[in-house]
């Protein structure tokens, strides 16, 4: 389903950029202020490195396989609405990776050398 739904939506990708561009502003927002204000709230109340990781990233994480469902079903699947929730993976997937890196520097904050 996904990879038709990516096929289906390719050229809508390619061909209307700013449309792409305004659903992915929103959603790197909001990765960032899930991820930062988690992590800062698991470090304000002295979690352990790993749990405050745990923590950021399970809440800035979506769901965007049940969004993709439900506006396919919903809306068809060439819809406005399934298109953002083939933006949503593409835009995800690099922000939670360049996360980990920053959560990598951070870790060197939580953990002296050589623990």
């Amino acid at each position: 389903t996904i990879v038709i739904l990516f096929a289906l939506q390719g050229d809508t990708i390619t061909g209307r950029p700013t449309d792409v561009a305004r659903i992915a502003l929103p959603l790197l927002a909001y990765f960032a202020l899930m991820w930062g204000g988690s992590f800062a709230v698991g470090h304000a109340v002295r979690l352990p490195y790993p749990r405050t990781a745990t923590l950021a990233f399970t809440a800035a994480g979506n769901n965007f396989e049940l969004a993709i469902a439900v506006a396919i079903g919903t809306f068809g699947v060439t819809s406005g609405q399934a298109l953002s929730g083939v933006v949503g993976p593409l835009i995800e997937v690099p922000v939670l990776v360049g996360l980990v890196y920053v959560s990598l520097w951070l870790r060197r904050r939580f953990q002296p050398a050589g623990r």
